[in-house]
This record gives C-alpha cells, structure tokens and sequence, in this order.
C-alpha cells in the first residue's frame, strides 16, 4: 500500500470495510476471554500464545503482552472432519513476509509532505523499517515448525513491496538482511541524517529536538540520538530457510504509484534537492488525485515543480537510482545474495532474458507454487495482470493439473482496479482482479490465493479456493504468516494459517537504543502512528484459523 494513502481512506476506496462486515456475520462470535490460548512452555511463540497490546491511557499507549488470538476452524468450502487431526500428513510449512517496506528514509523523491493535506501519508517509524525486518527474520529463525502441525518450515515466500522507493540500495539493504551480513541504512551524506525528522518543521516527528512537533503533541516521546541509533549499522543472520521472492508496486514504480515518465523521478531521486512541505491545500490535492489514479504522477510533478523554491538541498546519492524489471531480477540472482537458496530466489536466467516477473516453482510432492507480477507498470498503486500473463496462468494451471496450486502475488483480488495500459505493451488488455479470479476458479487444483498490500488481515473464500491476504510487517500489528497445509484423507485439505510477530520485546524502552530496542520502538511508534486506522488485524476469522477445502 502507498504510504501517502491514509488507512481509512485506502480501505474505505477498496472495499475492504464493506466486504469486512459481511464477513462477520458469517464468522463464529468473537472468544470469550476463557477461551482465549494463554502462554504455555509448549506454545511457540506466535500470536496464539500472545500479543502486543496497549496498556495505560493517554494519547500515547505504551505496548506490553496481552493475551493471544485462538484459532478459528472455518467451513465455509468444506465440512470438518471428526478425526481428521489422527489422519492428516502435511503437504507444505512455509511463511509468508509481505509489505516490509524497507525504506531509504532520506530519498529526495519521497512525497512525505503529503502529511500535509492526511496525517496517515507519513509514518514516525519509517526510519526504522531495517531494524525491524530483521527481527522479523530473528523470529522466524527461532520459531522452525509450523506451530500447528509441527513440519519443519520449509521456506519463507515474500509478497511484494520488499522496498518502498523503488531504488537500489533498498533492494540491496533487502536482499542483504534476507540473506545475512552488514548494512547500514542512511544514504547521502554519510555523517548526517538529511530528511524530515530533523528538518525543524512542526509536521513531522522531531525526535532529537525539543520542538512541540504534531507528534509530540500526540504524546510522542523526545529521544536524544534517535536518528543517529536509526541509520547505524544493522546486522542480520538471514533467514536459516530458503526464501523466494515477489514484487509489489513499490518495488516497481516511483513511491508506489507512479511511472518513469520522462525520467524526472529518477533524477529527483538522485539529485540534491529535496522538497520537505507543501501547503496544506496543494498537499490535499496531489493526494486526492493520487487516490483516484494518476499514473504518471502529473499532479506530483506539478506541485514539485510549482514549489521548487522551497526546496532544501541534501547530498545526491547514485544509489538511490530506480531498478529496473531486467536490474530487479538480476540483482536476485547475484550469488552474494543467495543465501539459503535457492539461486535468485525464484527469478532465473529465462525471467532476466525475458523481462517477465512471473514464475512456478516445486513446494513439494504433489504442490506447486506460482508468483504472478501484479504491479502494473503503466503506474498507478492498485494492480491487474495483461493478456499474456493470464495465458502463461492457465498453461502453468494445466500443466499441474494433478498438484494441488498456491498462487502468490502482491495485490489482492480487490485492490486489482487499475486497468492502465503497460507502456511496454500498450495495445495489451489488462485484467482485474475478479477476471484473475474466474480464472483460478476454472481450476480445481488452486487450494489458495495468497497475497498483501492493504497492510489487512482478511481471509475470503472463493468457490472452491481460499484467498489470504495479510497485513504488512510497517504498520501496527506488524505480521507475517505461516501457511501450513495438510490433506485430511477424508477428501478435504486444511490450510492452517498462524500470525507471527517479530522477535523484539512487546516492552519499550526509551533508553535502549539497541537494534533490540529500536525493533521494539517501531512497533510501538507504528502502533501510535497518527492517523492509523484501527482493525488491520482483521476479525478472528482473519487471523489465527483452520481453513477447509475439498481436495481436487
């Protein structure tokens, strides 16, 4: 999801909050606080056994341990069996990361004035996106069984919006943290952080200074070295499993939502000027046209260069120079960045001569996996498939007629709207996501859709398939998910779906400057995030669950 799109607003314009309400009414009812799961020594640590919640009262709420989330057995595609616990074997354990949105704090093409016009278009936390990540990874290195059937994670799949500027050293700070060493997450000048928060402007966090910010006024803490703890060097051991890879629109397209067009994005990111606030009436009206699709960004543009007088000037930085699809794959299949494996992490040398971002790939006996490029690089933040992508699904689906599928992407069926042509293929239709969808019903050997983006929590069934999307690892709750799937020997598969949190402590504390701390800072800081729309963690039936379906 973009960040210059408010919570409220973005769910509100996908129809997430509707389609919400219809689906409780079909859940069971909310726990009562007996049944809730309470910590035991024999639960992994995942949000069955607890979760981050706040605590106290006042405009800023400080996080501690609550009680976790139970898991939900849904029959909305097929019954449950009575025995089907002693029958099962699993197919497949793996986890799923999406929205990490590991981000260059610092690149002059970001629009954070756009907080000026929606307090949501900008994160207090952003600065801490690296540290974060990497506890993430921390955990899943810790937890190594699926917490429901206890198979061994096999591997970690990401859906899309690894990076958030579309740039390359945000792609090498990714690939860098997935597969384990050193980097250090500041850009420009090398002694001196140069972006909004130590700006002195009243619309963003302050942390260093003493300065009554919007933020502080919300109850936002003054930490003395923050920005300096938050671009030190970040070490990550990589994740211990294999891991694959898919992209999202920030991983493609300039902030998110807009194409190259005429390369003024590019240079914007690698010069030296960096435009830091606008008025309150123009920041409302490039983010209003934002929202309705503007693919070029001609309204970004506009605005940029009507105010251009007010711009600061930062240390250009090549790095921070935009990837292609040809550089995105190729930098995947860069041997420093294997890691566990496998080689380009699902990208091969077939996707780098062709361009194409689309792949199948074994899971296991019996069940393939197949990551499809939803991000449509005519711009615009909501996503659609082309023509030929459709025909490459359904030739993939036939030739796996007898395994049983698991569709990957970064957009979910309904945020799949914009129906803008590919430059590189402009006489290509393009096709929402419902289209997407009738083509995977055709196909009875597709057990799940599994994707991010709308930083929600919210689980669909579809005929015969289910659709899983998941809420991002940026904003509150901060989650990834483990998929455990399992054939029941009664005709029916369970697909097991717990959510896991990152390895820092739920408790801050507002001395400790670690990359611990500052791992724990960010979710509270996320948590209290001004403009934050509450329920991204989604109903119970959202969450922690046991999905049945007929097997194919």
């Amino acid at each position: 999801m973009d960040p210059a799109l408010s919570r409220r607003a973005f769910l509100l314009a996908s129809g997430a909050t509707a389609s919400g309400v219809a689906l409780e009414i079909a859940l069971p009812a909310a726990p009562a606080a007996s049944s809730i799961v309470t910590p035991s020594a024999t639960t992994p640590m995942t949000t069955v056994r607890t979760v981050a919640r706040p605590h106290g009262t006042g405009a800023y709420r400080r996080l501690a341990d609550g009680p976790g989330w139970r898991r939900v057995t849904r029959t909305d595609l097929a019954d449950a069996g009575k025995d089907r616990a002693e029958r099962r074997t699993v197919l497949a354990c793996f986890v799923q990361f999406t929205d990490l949105h590991i981000t260059d704090a610092q690149n002059p093409q970001r629009y954070e004035f756009l907080r000026a016009g929606d307090l949501g278009s900008w994160r207090p936390h952003e600065a801490l996106t690296a540290v974060g990540a990497v506890s993430l990874i921390e955990q899943i290195n810790t937890l190594r069984y699926g917490p429901a059937t206890r198979a061994p994670i096999g591997f970690v799949m990401t859906t899309g919006d690894n990076t958030d500027n579309n740039s390359r050293i945000e792609m090498e700070w990714f690939l860098t943290a997935m597969t384990g060493g050193r980097f250090t997450p500041n850009t420009g000048d090398p002694g001196a952080y140069e972006g909004v928060q130590d700006s002195g402007l009243g619309l963003y966090w302050q942390p260093d200074s003493g300065l009554r910010d919007v933020d502080k006024r919300a109850g936002f803490p003054h930490l003395e070295g923050f920005l300096k703890a938050a671009v030190r060097e970040v070490s990550s051991p990589g994740l211990a499993v294999p891991w694959y890879s898919t992209i999202g629109n920030h991983d493609q397209l300039f902030g998110g939502a807009y194409s190259g067009a005429g390369g003024f994005f590019a240079d914007l990111a690698t010069g030296s000027r960096k435009l830091f606030d606008l008025p309150a009436s123009e920041a409302g009206a490039v983010y209003r046209a934002l929202r309705r699709g503007d693919p070029t960004g001609a309204r970004f543009r506009a605005a940029w260069k009507r105010y251009r007088g007010r711009t600061r000037t930062v240390t250009a930085d090549e790095r921070r120079a935009p990837l292609s699809p040809h550089a995105y794959i190729a930098a995947h299949l860069d041997p420093a960045y294997t890691g566990s494996g496998p080689v380009g992490h699902g990208y091969t040398r077939d996707n780098l001569d062709s361009g194409r971002l689309d792949y199948s790939f074994r899971i296991a006996d019996g069940v393939v996996g197949i990551s499809l490029d939803t991000t449509d690089r005519g711009g615009d933040y909501r996503g659609s498939v082309g023509t030929r992508q459709l025909a490459w699904l359904e030739r993939t689906l036939k030739t796996h007629a007898d395994d049983t599928a698991l569709i990957f992407s970064h957009h979910p069926s309904w945020a799949m709207t914009n129906l803008t042509p590919n430059p590189a293929r402009p006489g290509e239709k393009r096709h929402s996501g419902q289209e997407l969808l009738a083509v995977l019903r055709k196909h009875r050997n597709v057990a799940a859709w599994i994707n991010g983006h709308s930083h929600l929590n919210r689980i669909v069934p579809h005929g015969g398939l289910w659709e899983i999307s998941t809420a991002s690892h940026v904003d509150y709750p901060q989650l990834a998910r483990v998929v455990e799937l399992a054939d029941n020997h009664d005709g029916t598969l369970s697909l097991f779906t717990t959510l896991v949190e990152s390895a820092a402590p739920h408790r801050t504390d507002f001395t400790d400057l670690s990359q611990s701390g500052l791992a724990a800072l960010y979710r509270e800081l996320s948590f209290n995030s001004p403009g934050i729309r509450s329920g991204l963690a989604g109903l119970p039936g959202d969450r922690n669950t046991e999905l049945l379906l007929k097997k194919h």
